[in-house]
């Protein structure tokens, strides 16, 4: 299993003054609307600001989160869902949202949450979603990542 390894769940930050924006592909909603609801739960936590935008599908992730982040947003939630089929599309639509995230996050300088799932089979997505019985709580664990990332910026950039 991948969370293998995870430090413990540690207790919500407050951010507080943080405006996050959680952007998800449609495809696969039920493993897609398990990941925004564990996002949700993350951010509600938090305190930060948040609203949810839906795009089609992870290979539109990157423009959204940059668009988001250039008009203010302090935090981007990426959430999709991409399963394994029998052609190359797997792994051009993998590489270009986790390239494009990456680069959207240097670019702006401002955090971008990974919740997209490679995945392949849709049962590792159930086992991922934050959904009853799910082993791991994708979601949550980016939009956390995503508004404590934002506040050590906040702190780094306070500190010059």
């Amino acid at each position: 299993m991948s969370g293998v390894g995870a430090p413990p769940p540690s207790a919500p930050v407050d951010a507080r003054g943080i405006d996050v924006v959680v952007i998800a592909g449609t495809w696969h909603d039920v493993i897609t609307d398990g990941l925004i609801a564990g996002a949700e739960r993350a951010l509600v936590a938090s305190g930060a600001t948040w609203r949810v935008v839906r795009v089609p599908g992870s290979f539109e992730l990157p423009v959204a989160a940059k668009t988001a982040l250039d008009a203010g947003a302090d935090a981007v939630v990426a959430l999709g869902v991409i399963i394994r089929g029998g052609t190359p599309h797997f792994e051009f639509v993998s590489s270009a949202a986790t390239d494009g995230l990456t680069r959207v996050a240097l670019d702006t300088g401002k955090p971008v949450g990974f919740g997209v799932l490679t995945l392949d089979d849709e049962k590792q997505g159930t086992d991922r979603a934050g959904l009853p019985g799910s082993k791991e709580d994708k979601g949550y664990e980016a939009a956390d990542a995503a508004v404590r990332t934002a506040l050590v910026l906040r702190a780094l950039r306070q500190a010059q």
